[in-house]
């Protein structure tokens, strides 16, 4: 029997935008919602479903299961374009070898700046070259609120960011640690602000979660 774990392949991408939010997430399973993460999420939800369509030799894929034992992450890719290719791969979908193309959804403007989507774009390409013995060289972005897509060279550099990453990640989950909060200009638009409370000395914060825990466990009895 299999028990390993496997950290969710989209936590990549909040590690690198910060290591204490992906810890939270991942040690506490604390997530707090706000105007934008609501936003994003009803776009997702309104263009995913599991499903595949295919066009004679050209099908895409939705929501497509991955999983990388090398990485230790499974999730989902937003979708998959595959199109017929001599030196391609064979998946369960069809009997042709094809050329895989994944592509992410994202809410928002066009922004080529942000590392971590990139590293979670190709996290996806290296499960499914992991999954089917192939090579996927480059991706896409797609921002859904623009219409626009960006393209991701699949580079040997953001290749090592994704492993060393993944090995951060890891590090975090089997200390059961959460790193100290650097505020930048980040903290500004994050949906977990209140709870993390950057600009609080750690003493002060653990302090004020202790009142709210004994505030919610009063209230409760």
């Amino acid at each position: 029997m299999n028990d390993k774990e496997y950290i969710p392949l989209s936590w990549l991408s909040q590690m690198c935008y910060c290591p204490r939010r992906a810890a939270l997430l991942l040690n506490e399973r604390v997530w707090v919602e706000n105007v934008e993460t609501a936003k994003g999420r009803a776009e997702h939800e309104r263009v995913h479903t599991q499903r595949i369509e295919k066009r004679g030799e050209f099908l895409k894929l939705y929501e497509y299961e991955v999983v990388s034992e090398e990485l230790g992450v499974n999730g989902k890719c937003d979708c998959i374009e595959a199109t017929k290719s001599e030196g391609g791969c064979i998946i369960p979908a069809v009997n042709f070898k094809v050329a895989l193309f994944p592509i992410e959804y994202k809410h928002g403007k066009v922004r080529e700046d942000e590392l971590e989507y990139k590293i979670q774009l190709c996290a996806e390409a290296m499960c499914l070259e992991e999954m089917y013995q192939t090579k996927i060289p480059e991706g896409e972005i797609f921002f859904i609120s623009s219409h626009k897509r960006f393209r991701v060279e699949f580079t040997e550099e953001l290749r090592t960011m994704v492993r060393d990453t993944a090995i951060e990640l890891r590090k975090i989950r089997e200390a059961f640690i959460i790193p100290a909060a650097q505020y930048s200009s980040k903290c500004k638009k994050c949906s977990m602000l209140e709870y993390c409370m950057p600009k609080v000395k750690k003493s002060a914060s653990e302090y004020c979660k202790e009142l709210k825990k004994e505030a919610e466990a009063g209230g409760c009895a």
